[in-house]
């Protein structure tokens, strides 16, 4: 038997480029900057962050030389009493949920870095560049330590309503390792 006629008539756009509410369609991602980070840092800051995209996306890969938070503020507003999160995680033996209100001078943590590599942090910040509401952001994080690792989802609000053209990640007491990763991606829906 052969193919006599071929057709895309039939085929439908595939629903994989749809956003998290499975109606927006996301027309593009865009990588807007990068840091590999070469010696030990507790702060990695993207400036300069065009307003021209609906949502930014962080992807941090980082290693600490212990556990701790990753915490996240915008702009210059370093105030913790401006955030609050929400968190709920698992860690092999429990699981946990709670919620923060200005709990230190680094913004609201947004995830969790551990002394092995593969703490993978995804945030979402929704938004970023309306004026007209609060800026919130969500995170999901993963670490693996050979079998007994953790992960975790966090919710984050911003209470102010400017653009965001700045996003600080950092971390209290144990800096991020050389090798760690940070990746900032802009985001375009139709």
């Amino acid at each position: 038997m052969s193919i006599k006629r071929l057709s895309g008539a039939g085929l439908t756009t595939p629903k994989t480029n749809k956003l998290w509410d499975q109606v927006t369609f996301q027309s593009g991602m865009f990588a807007l900057a990068t840091v590999n980070l070469t010696s030990s840092a507790s702060v990695v800051t993207f400036s300069g962050i065009p307003s021209n995209y609906t949502h930014l996306q962080i992807r941090a890969n980082c290693l600490t030389t212990g556990q701790e938070a990753l915490n996240m503020y915008y702009n210059t507003d370093s105030t913790g009493s401006n955030y609050r999160d929400h968190q709920a995680g698992s860690n092999q033996s429990s699981v946990y949920a709670y919620s923060n209100a200005g709990v230190n001078t680094y913004g609201a943590g947004i995830g969790l870095v551990s002394q092995t590599y593969g703490a993978l942090n995804l945030i979402d910040i929704l938004d970023y560049a309306n004026t007209s509401k609060n800026k919130v952001a969500r995170s999901l994080w993963g670490v693996d330590r050979n079998g007994s690792g953790a992960t975790g989802i966090y919710s984050h609000l911003w209470l102010s309503q400017s653009a965001i053209n700045s996003v600080t990640l950092s971390v209290s007491t144990y800096p991020f390792q050389a090798n760690s990763s940070f990746a900032l991606y802009g985001i375009k829906v139709a």
